[in-house]
């Protein structure tokens, strides 16, 4: 009688069980020092992933130090004005990001009486986070079997299976995490000594992908899990994971005015339905790629006529899927005409160091030179 041929899960799983040996010990070895990984609080964890997300690690690292020195729990999160909460964050982009956390912390204070909760139905709960941050709180945070899938891991597991499609396509999303959900479990069965297996496996796998197996020349030399890799059997292993073309950026055209009267200037916050609600920027008008004359363009924005007007420079931006192109004219003015309720304010250069402005106003401030040449962001942020 011909036996019955293997199940291609139970295929799967037994790949899985082989490699998991070899992958935690390569984690073992090339695990970077990154802050939050010497920690198991799960507050900590929790910002760490959030600030992670769509930003790189180099870039998260003096902002999460900053945070943590800043908000080193839940309820000095929880406490702390929107204000100064977007000007912590201000840089990293995605702002909802900042703002979702303040509502979670406040969740937490609440309705949680300051508890981070400790499952993941109870961390799904939290305003912002969604299946993957989740996850990772729970298995690194408190070593539970939960499955992780980013985009690190992702490209792991496709080119691992070589798995054809799209990966964020819901078939080959549900097959992924299928998969990281077998081997998260996998890990849970072993016993190695004291070793937290479920949280060095799924950032074993975060960091394999970010370190080795990356989206363009992969370094499968170095890859503890090359000898199995079918992707890279086939000698093309950046061919996975088959990602759908990036929509193309639009773009978009702005004028901006740098306006000064004696020392201070004017600045704006930016409304709620705005992609940087909260923040402040510089007096802008949006336009076409041909723009009318900036003094007209001034005219429109103020009702009145600069003094002086000269031009600064240009800076392009790029947010989400719109690449920007501001250009920057400083204005004097003669009289001061009254800042607008509460989402105007005339500042000087040390009140504005105090303010939260999006990334690329942040760059009129160094263009038009307000700020002391010597400042960088990242160290005020180091410092702060």
């Amino acid at each position: 009688m011909t036996p019955n041929p293997p199940d291609a899960t139970d295929l799967v799983s037994r790949t899985l069980d082989a490699l998991t040996p070899r992958l935690l010990g390569w984690y073992a070895r090339n695990a970077r020092n990154l802050p939050w990984r010497r920690t198991r609080d799960p507050y900590a964890i929790w910002i760490s992933e959030i600030m992670l997300q769509q930003t790189q690690v180099k870039t998260v690292v003096p902002y999460y130090q900053a945070w943590m020195r800043q908000f080193p729990t839940v309820d000095d999160l929880a406490e702390a004005p929107p204000a100064r909460v977007l000007k912590l964050w201000a840089g990293l982009g995605y702002y909802q990001r900042a703002r979702s956390l303040h509502s979670a912390a406040r969740f937490i204070r609440s309705r949680l009486r300051g508890s981070f909760p400790d499952n993941l139905p109870g961390v799904l709960a939290l305003p912002g986070v969604g299946r993957y941050t989740a996850g990772a709180i729970c298995s690194i945070a408190y070593n539970q079997p939960t499955p992780i899938l980013d985009g690190n891991i992702m490209r792991v597991l496709t080119r691992l299976f070589a798995i054809p499609g799209d990966p964020r396509a819901k078939p080959v999303n549900d097959r992924l995490w299928l998969i990281a959900e077998c081997w998260v479990r996998i890990a849970a069965s072993l016993r190695i000594g004291r070793s937290r297996l479920c949280a060095s496996l799924n950032q074993a796998l975060m960091e394999l992908g970010a370190l080795i197996c990356t989206p363009r020349n992969p370094r499968c030399s170095d890859c503890p899990l090359q000898p199995d890799c079918q992707a890279a059997r086939t000698g093309h292993p950046a061919s996975f994971p088959q990602t759908a073309p990036r929509p193309t950026a639009s773009a978009r055209s702005f004028t901006v005015f740098v306006v000064r009267h004696n020392s201070d200037f004017l600045v704006q916050r930016q409304p709620r339905t705005a992609w940087n609600a909260g923040l402040w920027g510089f007096p802008s008008l949006e336009h076409g790629p041909k723009p009318p004359a900036p003094a007209e363009l001034f005219r429109r924005c103020f009702k009145s006529s600069a003094a002086r007007l000269e031009p600064l420079g240009q800076i392009r931006h790029s947010i989400t899927r719109y690449r920007l192109l501001l250009t920057v004219y400083g204005a004097v003015v003669e009289s001061r005409p009254r800042a607008r309720k509460d989402h105007e304010r005339w500042c000087n250069p040390d009140a504005l160091q105090k303010l939260a402005f999006s990334a690329a106003h942040r760059k009129i401030l160094r263009l038009a030179r307000i700020l002391p040449e010597q400042t960088d962001f990242r160290k005020a942020i180091r410092k702060s």
